[in-house]
């Protein structure tokens, strides 16, 4: 195997951009999906992008898990994406909690994809809190396409 894209997704929007980096980088490229599938062995790929979605304030724990537990695999040719609403610094901030600070500096590539609520895939609490906190009332996607294939540029340098 030559490239993994290992994520996470709460309501489906990492899977999307997944989805969509796939479509974008040359070569032979799987997808691991750590709530469908467990994971392989990352000494047989020759590239690992890893990426989750904030959901509640931060990435999931399976992610930050499998980034801590596997740093002296992942000296390799790495990516780093995250799915988030916020622009800007917040949105920053979010990725530098996100991953840990030698792998952000070893990647090759880093990205903010944007985000998206997808009400239909929230239950009431989690359609509550969205209302109130980010004053929105119905789904909305604000993932850049934009961002995903410049992201994909870079791994394919």
């Amino acid at each position: 195997m030559k490239t993994l894209i290992v994520y996470t997704t709460t309501h489906g929007c990492a899977e999307k951009c997944a989805n969509k980096l796939q479509q974008n980088l040359s070569g032979e490229t799987e997808l691991l999906n750590f709530k469908k599938s467990k994971p392989v062995n990352l000494e047989n790929c020759e590239t690992i992008i890893i990426g989750g979605s904030i959901h509640a304030g931060q990435i999931q724990k399976r992610i930050k898990k499998f980034c801590q537990g596997n740093l002296d695999i992942l000296k390799k040719k790495i990516g780093l994406f995250l799915c988030c609403m916020y622009e800007g610094e917040i949105a920053q901030k979010q990725f530098q909690d996100a991953f840990p600070t030698e792998l952000i500096e070893h990647a090759t590539a880093t990205g903010i994809f944007g985000g998206e609520f997808n009400f239909e895939k929230m239950n009431f609490i989690e359609k509550t809190i969205v209302k109130k906190v980010a004053k929105v009332e119905n789904s909305v996607s604000r993932i850049s396409d934009e961002a995903i294939i410049q992201f994909a540029q870079k791994m394919k340098v």
